[in-house]
């Protein structure tokens, strides 16, 4: 197979190739990213090294010229998790959010439908459903579209592009959306790596607003597993929602991290709420499980401790992109 991965230097795309090549070393992996603040070169740089069927092209997906030649040398399947995902950068300036996760979607639709690929699996997010009350259930994937942030807003365009691609062109898309994922390589803006990076260096831990808005955390390498088995059986036209299962304050979660690393909870530092600040998400993944034969493999308790631990043991990542480009005053989930 020849799996075009485009921005597989971020944080999922960098961990989903890594899951690849260890199960498939035989695949092709064409690993398409413009690397900009969020994506690093560094999280596959082993990979680099010694797979000797991974390709790097550093590349916007929203120059058609440069997708034109990575799907002229050839594609079966693509995998599209290169995004725009900071809510609170989506704030300050949406442009480039519709930039690259519209423009960009349809520039590798356009492609995809041309060099007729087999597969194209639309990576997305449940924030684009909206926000839950406390007692709502949680997601399904018939839940309706209520995106309220504009980075929220530009995935759930992106999604509609990949349906009516499907059913206008019969594209064989699938889309993916998964709740808030955790682990090694996150960008440190991050919730769950700013909140270990400060602490590791006393720094206040930023909290929004009260603390209890509620996530739903999946854990990078088991939300890669899932996007395995939809590339092997997914369903062309159908869309699968992918959660961790596990509900939580951001306070909540916040206190476990500082209790794994030994810290006081008095870093913690309330800030002034985010705009349009979504209450809680939750997924309903019970569609990927029935049909797929999915599960989450990873107690959330043993995956967020091996997740505080890989940080404290890789400062020289972390510094290097924090001290680079990062926003340490301000806590994001996504």
């Amino acid at each position: 197979m020849k799996l075009l991965v485009t921005g597989g230097a971020g944080f999922i795309g960098s961990n989903f190739i890594h899951c690849v090549i260890d199960r498939y070393p035989d695949w092709i992996v064409i690993n398409l990213d413009k690397l900009t603040y969020a994506g690093n070169p560094e999280n596959l740089r082993n990979v680099a090294a010694w797979f000797p069927n991974y390709r790097f092209v550093r590349g916007d997906i929203a120059d058609p010229d440069v997708v034109e030649q990575v799907f002229a040398a050839g594609v079966d399947v693509v995998v599209n998790f290169a995004a725009e995902t900071h809510v609170d950068r989506s704030i300050a300036n949406a442009a480039p959010f519709i930039r690259t996760n519209v423009q960009g979607t349809q520039v590798l639709l356009d492609a995809a439908r041309r060099h007729e690929v087999t597969k194209f699996v639309q990576v997305s997010t449940d924030e684009v459903y909206g926000s839950l009350g406390p007692a709502d259930p949680p997601f399904t994937e018939t839940s309706p579209l209520a995106p309220n942030s504009p980075y929220a807003a530009s995935k759930a365009a992106a999604d509609l592009l990949c349906r009516a691609y499907h059913r206008t062109h019969g594209l064989p898309v699938i889309i993916t959306r998964c709740s808030n994922n955790f682990g090694p390589y996150q960008f440190p803006e991050k919730l769950i790596p700013l909140a270990v990076t400060n602490a590791l260096e006393d720094k206040p831990v930023p909290v929004y607003g009260d603390g209890q808005n509620v996530r739903d955390w999946l854990y990078a390498a088991d939300h890669c597993r899932a996007l395995e088995l939809v590339i092997l059986n997914g369903k062309p036209g159908e869309i699968y929602n992918i959660g961790g299962g596990g509900e939580m304050t951001n306070l909540e979660l916040v206190r476990r991290i500082l209790s794994l690393l030994g810290k006081k909870e008095d870093l913690i530092a309330f800030v002034t709420d985010r705009p349009g600040h979504d209450r809680r998400y939750a997924i309903n993944a019970a569609k990927i499980q029935q049909e797929l034969g999915w599960r989450k493999e990873h107690s959330f308790t043993e995956v967020l401790r091996r997740t505080v631990i890989w940080y404290t043991e890789n400062p020289g990542w972390w510094r290097s992109l924090r001290d680079r480009d990062s926003r340490h005053d301000r806590p994001g989930e996504t």
